[in-house]
């Protein structure tokens, strides 16, 4: 009977490491492709443009939640003069995330494994 918990408790453990695994690609799919659609609103060009995704998705890691891509972003749209209110950018997010959760799904990572 014990081997029996062990392998159930083994496999709730990859469950759940790969459930952390596939949220943190499409979590970074999304900052991407926000970035991408920040960098366009912003009117970055070049190298700059190219980095912005990069750096969005660095953002992202520094507190759990989207409190810190929501704050870069609202900080960046201001210092470039673009207009825009949180819930417009939160539901920006919101769209993204489904479009990465697509993309995944269809490169082979199933989100509701």
């Amino acid at each position: 009977m014990s081997s029996g918990f062990k392998e159930r408790e083994e496999g709730n453990e990859a469950k759940l490491k790969h459930d952390s695994d596939v949220h943190f690609r499409i979590q970074a799919r999304r900052d991407k492709l926000l970035g991408e659609w920040a960098a366009g609103q912003m009117g970055l060009e070049g190298d700059e443009a190219a980095n912005y995704p990069i750096d969005l998705v660095k953002a992202d890691v520094q507190e759990p939640g989207d409190d810190d891509v929501l704050r870069k972003l609202m900080a960046d749209f201001s210092a470039h003069g673009v207009e825009v209110s949180e819930e417009a950018l939160s539901q920006r997010m919101a769209e993204f995330e489904s479009i990465a959760t697509e993309q995944l799904q269809g490169e082979g990572y199933d989100a509701d494994d």
